[in-house]
C-alpha cells in the first residue's frame, strides 16, 4: 500500500501498529479483566542490530537480479506471523535467517531458482504473504543444507485472463488480496476469499495451506474455487485440466493443494470466480444459553439455507470483541447473493434460532442492496477482528500471552471436545502461572460439525511468554487430538503442528506422502520440515494384525515421526 511500509517483527504495516489513546484503551480492558497483569511496553530492537549471519551463499551472475542480501528484507523473511514469532522478534532472536530473498519475475526464473538451488542442495521456502502462524515459512534446517533461500512470489502479482463466459480467471500466485479484488473489480468480479489475513496474504499461499475464508458455510475452503492449478517442481511443472469437475483419478489439484510448498511451488492458478453481490441480509441473535445457541447453529447449518456468515461467538468471546454482554452467547448471521433478494432466507434462520430461545435486540437486523447499513453487534465484532492481528502484538509487547488455536469436530464431539480444551487450558495456565480467559467462536459450520476457534488471553512474564505459550498450545493440542478433533480446520501444518499431525495423518498416507516427496523432489529442497521427513521410518499395520513393519520389511516396534 502507497506510503505504507511493512513491520519486519509484527503483523501488517508499522502506521497502522496500536498506539496512544488505542493503546491506553487496550490496556485499560485488560487490567480490568487481569488486574494483575504487567503491562509494561517492550520494543523490538531495530534490525540493524539483530546480528544476522551472513549469507552463506552466493547467488549465480543470471539469478543476481533477483536475489536480496538486505538485513531487513532477510530478518522480515525469517518467521511468520504467530504470537511465538512475534515473540522471538521483540527480543531479537532471529537465529535462521534465510542465506536470500529471492523474486522472481517470470515462472521460467522459478525454474532457473529450482534447478540452482537443486544443484548445491539450498533449501527452497515458497513464500507468499508470510503470514504463516504454523512455522510455515521458517528456515528450522538440519546440517543437511548448506543455505537456504526465501523464495517471494510476489512479483507474480497479476490477473491474467479472465473467461466471463465460465465465471473463471487465470491468477499469478503472487498476488495479495486486495490487489486481487482490485483487478476483478474491472470486471464486476470477485473470488469472494477473505481470510483474516487478506490484506496481507496471496492466492499461492491459500491454495498452499488449504486457507479458510469468508464463507461460513459451503464455499469454506480455497480448495472449493479452484478450477486447475499450474505448478514447478525440480522434475518438471505440472498443469491440470480446466474442467468443473472430473473422476478421472485422483486429483491432481488435490495432491498439490495444502502441500504448503513441499512439493512444488504454486505460479498459478484459474479460479471460479463469481458476480458481486448486490443484496445482503444480516442479524445478531442473542442467547441466554450456550448450549441452545450451539442447536440453533446445528439447525441453521443442517437447515439447507446455506448463509454465507454463520458464526457463533460465546459469551467471552462476544463481550471482549464485540463489547456484547449475555449469558448465552451470540450467533452472527449473514447472506448475501448477486442474483436474489435474501430476505426470505434469513427469516427463516432467525425463526430456526428463535426456536432455541434466541431474541434479536432493536436494531440487531439490516436488510440492504446498496443503502446504508445500521451498526450491529456483528458490525463491532468485525471491526474488533480486523484489528485483533495488531493488538495481539501490542499485548505481546507488554508481556501478556494472546494466541489462537482452532479445529473441526462432529457437532456429537463438540460439547466433550469444548470442555476438555477449556479444561487442558485452564490446568496449563495454572501450570505456567499465568491467568486468563480462553474464548470460542466458530468460523465456519458444516451440516456434520462446526470449526470451533479458540482464544487465549492470559497474564505472561517477560523473557518467559514463549515457554508459557508453548506449554500451553502443547496441552490444548493433546486435548484437541485426544477429543475427536483436527489439529487444524485451516492454519494448516507447517513445523508448529508437526508432532499432531503425524499422528492424525494415517500411516500409509504418510508413504504415499513420501514417495510423492521423492519423486517430485529428489533432492528433498523445498520447504523440508514441512508435512514429512526424509528418512524415518513409518509404522505400517498389516490388514488382520500381526507385526508391525517399517517399508523395508523389518519388523518395527515403534513409529518415529513420519
Amino acid at each position: 500500500m502507497a506510503g505504507k511500509h511493512r513491520s519486519w517483527w509484527g503483523w501488517g504495516h508499522v502506521e497502522d501498529a496500536v498506539t496512544g489513546a488505542e493503546a491506553t484503551a487496550l490496556a485499560d480492558r485488560v487490567r480490568t479483566l487481569l488486574p494483575e497483569a504487567d503491562l509494561t511496553e517492550h520494543v523490538a530492537p531495530p534490525v540493524t542490530e539483530l546480528g544476522l549471519r551472513p549469507p552463506r551463499v552466493d547467488p549465480p551472475a543470471s539469478l543476481a537480479r533477483l536475489c536480496s542480501t538486505d538485513v531487513a528484507d532477510r530478518a522480515a523473511h525469517s518467521h511468520g506471523k504467530a504470537f511465538r514469532d512475534v515473540v522471538r522478534n521483540l527480543h531479537g532472536e532471529v537465529h535462521d535467517p534465510p542465506d536470500l530473498v529471492v523474486r522472481p519475475v517470470t515462472e521460467q526464473d522459478v525454474v532457473d531458482v529450482l534447478d540452482w538451488c537443486a544443484g548445491r542442495d539450498i533449501a527452497v521456502l515458497p513464500y507468499g504473504g508470510g503470514s504463516s502462524v504454523v512455522g510455515g515459512v521458517e528456515a528450522r534446517l538440519d546440517d543437511t543444507y548448506p543455505a537456504a533461500v526465501s523464495l517471494d512470489l510476489g512479483r507474480l502479482d497479476r490477473v491474467l485472463e479472465v473467461d466471463p463466459t465460465s465465471r473463471a480467471a487465470r491468477i499469478q500466485a503472487g498476488v495479495f488480496g486486495p490487489a486481487l479484488e482490485d483487478q476483478l473489480r474491472r470486471h464486476d468480479l470477485t473470488l469472494r476469499h477473505f481470510p483474516q489475513s487478506f490484506e496481507f496474504s496471496t492466492l499461492g499461499g491459500w491454495l498452499a495451506t488449504r486457507a479458510g475464508g469468508h464463507y461460513a458455510t459451503v464455499l469454506t475452503h480455497i480448495d472449493d474455487l479452484v478450477e486447475s492449478m499450474r505448478v514447478v517442481t525440480p522434475a518438471g511443472t505440472s498443469e491440470s485440466r480446466r474442467l468443473p469437475g472430473s473422476g478421472a483419478g485422483p486429483s491432481p489439484d488435490r495432491l498439490f493443494l495444502g502441500s504448503e510448498g513441499a512439493l512444488g511451488v504454486i505460479t498459478e492458478a484459474w479460479m471460479r470466480i463469481q458476480d458481486r453481490p448486490r443484496w445482503r441480509a444480516d442479524a445478531s441473535v442473542h442467547f441466554t444459553d450456550y448450549d441452545r445457541a450451539v442447536a440453533a447453529t446445528r439447525a441453521i447449518a443442517q437447515s439447507g439455507l446455506h448463509p454465507s456468515n454463520c458464526r457463533l461467538l460465546d459469551p467471552m468471546e462476544a463481550l471482549l470483541n464485540a463489547g456484547t454482554a449475555t449469558t448465552g452467547g451470540v450467533l452472527v448471521l449473514g447472506f448475501e447473493s448477486a442474483d436474489h433478494p435474501v430476505t426470505p432466507c434469513l427469516d427463516r434462520a432467525v425463526e430456526l434460532c428463535r426456536d432455541h430461545g434466541g431474541t434479536l435486540p432493536e436494531a440487531s437486523r439490516t436488510h440492504t442492496s446498496s443503502g446504508p447499513r445500521q451498526r450491529t453487534a456483528a458490525d463491532a465484532w468485525r471491526s474488533a477482528f480486523l484489528r485483533m492481528p495488531y493488538q495481539r502484538d501490542a499485548l505481546a509487547a507488554r508481556s501478556m500471552i494472546v494466541e489462537t488455536f482452532e479445529t473441526a469436530c462432529t457437532w456429537d464431539r463438540f460439547p466433550a471436545l469444548r470442555a476438555a480444551v477449556l479444561d487442558a487450558a485452564g490446568e496449563a495456565l495454572r501450570a505456567v502461572a499465568a491467568t486468563g480467559v480462553v474464548t470460542c467462536r466458530f468460523t465456519h459450520v458444516y451440516p456434520d460439525g462446526p470449526a470451533p476457534y479458540f482464544g487465549v488471553y492470559a497474564t505472561g512474564r517477560w523473557g518467559a511468554t514463549l515457554a508459557q505459550w508453548d506449554q500451553i498450545k502443547q496441552a490444548v493440542s493433546e486435548a484437541l487430538l485426544a477429543a475427536g478433533g483436527t489439529i487444524t480446520h485451516h492454519h494448516a501444518v507447517g513445523r508448529d503442528h508437526r508432532p499432531w499431525y503425524d499422528r492424525q495423518r494415517p500411516d500409509p498416507v504418510a508413504l504415499a506422502l513420501r514417495a510423492a516427496k521423492s519423486a517430485l523432489d529428489p533432492s528433498w529442497i523445498l520447504n523440508p520440515g514441512v508435512l514429512v521427513d526424509r528418512t524415518p521410518k513409518i509404522r505400517v499395520r498389516r490388514p488382520g494384525g500381526g507385526a508391525e513393519r517399517s517399508p523395508t520389511g523389518r519388523a518395527s516396534g515403534v513409529a518415529p515421526r513420519g
